[in-house]
C-alpha cells in the first residue's frame, strides 16, 4: 500500500529529526516523521542542549519550556575511597554577555526535551508516526519510495535519515561508517531511583578499580542517571547491567548501602565509538545526527551536533523543495557540516583522553571534559562557498551571528537581534545611515523572504543600538556604514560596504539561493 506522497520524509524522531521537522513545517514544507519504536522512549540519555543548541531552540520557539523543565549544570563532587575529595563547578565564573545570552548548557532529560519538541511540531499539524520501520529505499528522477515493514510505502521528494548510529537509511544507501570501536572503554548505564544522595550535586566516585557516577534527573523527585564501569565475572567478562549489579557497584565505590537504589530501567552498555560517514547526501537522501557521526560522550556534543546538523539543513532543504533554490544548495550542507563532524570527533577524543588521565588522580572528574570547544557557539563555516570574503574587526562571513540588545526605534520596546533573526527568513542589518538605500531596495526585491533593519537608521525598520553593543558585537565602528546579511540558520552570509546596493542580490544569486 502506498500512502499519500509528501515532500520530505524524516526517519527517526529523536532531537535531530524533531528539530528538522519543526524547521521544515514552519516553512510550509510537507513533512512526515516516522520512527520504528512502538512507543516514545523514556530514556534520559543525553544530558541536555549546549549553548549553541539553546540558541537554536530559541529560534524554534521552545527555549522557555526547555529552561523551565530543566536546570543549570550542577556542581560536581569527586570522591575517592568513598570520601569526598573535591568539588568543581565548571560554569561558576560564566555569565551571559550581550552577544551570547546562554552562558552554560542546560540539563534536561532527553525524553522531556523530545516531548517539548513533539508538542511544538504538533502545533504545525505534524505528529510522529510510531511503529514504522524502514526496510527499503528506491529513488527515481523525482521521488524516493520508502518501504516499511508490513508492506506500506511512502513516496517523498526527499528522505532524511535521523535514525541514529545504527541508521537503516545509511545502511540502505551503502555509505561506509568508518572509524573504530574501543571495546575496553565501556560503561553500564541506566535510569535509577535512589534515596539519600544530595540532589543538588552530580556525584562522581572514582577509584583505581572502577567508578560510579550519579546525576539527578531534573523534573523527577528521585530519578538519577547512573553510569559506572561494569563488573566482570570470574572469566573477566563484563557483567550485563541490572539493578543487582548497580547495587553492588554502588556499595563498593560509595560505601553506602546498595539498597538505596530501588529501581533501574532503560539499561544499556555503552562503548566508545568514533565513526563518521564520508558524505551526507546521495541524490535525494540525506543523513543527519548520529546517522552520520558518533563519538565519545566526553563534552556532551552528540545530541548537540545533531540538532545543529538539522538547523543547517532545514532552510536549505525547504528552499530547494519549494523551487526557490537549485538542488546544488543541498551540497553546501555536507560542505559545511562534514568538517564540523570531523572536528567534533577530534575534540571528543581529546576530551576523553584528558578525562581518563584526570580521574587517575584523586580530585579528577568529568569537569575535565568541558572546555570552550564544547560550548558550541564559536563554530562557523568560514570555509564555505556560502561565505564569500568579507568581514569586520570581529566577524567574518560564515561566522555565527551574535546577539545584541536593541530597542524598537518607534516604540522604544526592547528587541534583541536574536528576536529579529527568529523564523524562516534572511535578515539584513544595515549599520549606519549610508545603508538606507540598500535596505530599501533589498526589502522591495526580496521582502517575502528577507527582513531588513536599519540599526540607528531610518528605513525600512529601525533598531536603536543599545549602548553600542550591536556595533561592538559585529566589530563595526561608530562611523562605519556596513551591511550584514544573516542566513536563516543565524550565520553570517555576507558583510559588505553600506553603499553597495547590489551586494545582497548578487549574494543570493551567486550562492545558488535562487533559481536562474
Amino acid at each position: 500500500m502506498t500512502t499519500t506522497p509528501t515532500t520530505v520524509l524524516i526517519v527517526g524522531s529523536g532531537p535531530t529529526g524533531l528539530t528538522l521537522a519543526i524547521d521544515l513545517a514552519r516553512r510550509g514544507v510537507g513533512v512526515r516523521i516516522i520512527d520504528k519504536s512502538p512507543q516514545f522512549p523514556r530514556s534520559s540519555r543525553a544530558k541536555g542542549p549546549n549553548q549553541r543548541s539553546l540558541e537554536v531552540l530559541e529560534d524554534l520557539g521552545v527555549v522557555g519550556e526547555v529552561l523551565a523543565a530543566g536546570c543549570a549544570p550542577l556542581p560536581m563532587r569527586k570522591y575517592r575511597g568513598g570520601l569526598p575529595i573535591a568539588d568543581a563547578d565548571p560554569f561558576a565564573a560564566s555569565r551571559p554577555t550581550p552577544d551570547a545570552p546562554y552562558d552554560r548548557p542546560w540539563m534536561i532529560a532527553q525524553w522531556r526535551l523530545e516531548e517539548i519538541l513533539r508538542t511544538r511540531l504538533a502545533e504545525h499539524g505534524v505528529r510522529v508516526e510510531l511503529g514504522a520501520e524502514l526496510v527499503g529505499l528506491a529513488e527515481d528522477d523525482d521521488t524516493v519510495t520508502a518501504a516499511l515493514a508490513g508492506g506500506t510505502e511512502i513516496r517523498a521528494r526527499y528522505v532524511v535519515g535521523c535514525d541514529g548510529g545504527h541508521s537503516a537509511v545509511r545502511k540502505l544507501l551503502g555509505i561506509p561508517f568508518e572509524g573504530k570501536t574501543n571495546e575496553e572503554q565501556m560503561m553500564v548505564c541506566g535510569d535509577v531511583e535512589a534515596e539519600g544522595p544530595d540532589r543538588g550535586i552530580w556525584h562522581q566516585w572514582f577509584d583505581e578499580d572502577g567508578a560510579v557516577m550519579l546525576c539527578p534527573i531534573p523534573g523527577t523527585p528521585s530519578g538519577w542517571w547512573f553510569q559506572a564501569g561494569p563488573e566482570t565475572d570470574a572469566a573477566g567478562t563484563p557483567v550485563p547491567p541490572s539493578l543487582e549489579s548497580f547495587r553492588r557497584l554502588f556499595a563498593k565505590h560509595t560505601g553506602l548501602p546498595g539498597e538505596l537504589l530501588s529501581r533501574a530501567t532503560l539499561l544499556s552498555t555503552y562503548r566508545v565509538n568514533e565513526r563518521m560517514v564520508d558524505r551526507y547526501r546521495v541524490g535525494r537522501v540525506l543523513l543527519a545526527g548520529d546517522a552520520a557521526h558518533v563519538h565519545s560522550i566526553a563534552g556532551g556534543l552528540g545530541m548537540n551536533t545533531g540538532i545543529q546538523d538539522a538547523f543547517n539543513l532545514g532552510w536549505k532543504l525547504a528552499r530547494v523543495a519549494a523551487g526557490r533554490a537549485a538542488p546544488a544548495l543541498l551540497d553546501t550542507y555536507e560542505e559545511e557540516r562534514l568538517p564540523v563532524a570531523a572536528q567534533t570527533l577530534d575534540i571528543t577524543a581529546e576530551r576523553l583522553r584528558a578525562t581518563l588521565e584526570a580521574i587517575k588522580k584523586p580530585g579528577g572528574g568529568l569537569d575535565s571534559a568541558m572546555t570552550p570547544q564544547t560550548d558550541g557557539p564559536g563554530q562557523g563555516y568560514r570555509w564555505s562557498s556560502l561565505a564569500p570574503l568579507g568581514g569586520t574587526a570581529r566577524l567574518r562571513a560564515g561566522d555565527r551571528a551574535p546577539d545584541a540588545p536593541c530597542r524598537d526605534a518607534v516604540t522604544g520596546a526592547p528587541r534583541r537581534l536574536f528576536e529579529t533573526f527568529a523564523g524562516p527568513h534572511f535578515t539584513l542589518l544595515g549599520f549606519g545611515a549610508g545603508t538606507a538605500q540598500a535596505l530599501r531596495e533589498a526589502a522591495a526585491a526580496h521582502g517575502d523572504e528577507l527582513r531588513a533593519y536599519a540599526v540607528d537608521g531610518d528605513a525600512p525598520h529601525g533598531l536603536a543600538d543599545q549602548g553600542g553593543k550591536a556595533r561592538s558585537a559585529y566589530g563595526i565602528g561608530p562611523d562605519e556604514d556596513v551591511l550584514v546579511l544573516v542566513r536563516p540558520d543565524n550565520h553570517v552570509g555576507l558583510i559588505a560596504p553600506g553603499g553597495d546596493r547590489r551586494a545582497v542580490g548578487e549574494y543570493l544569486r551567486g550562492a545558488a539561493l535562487e533559481r536562474a
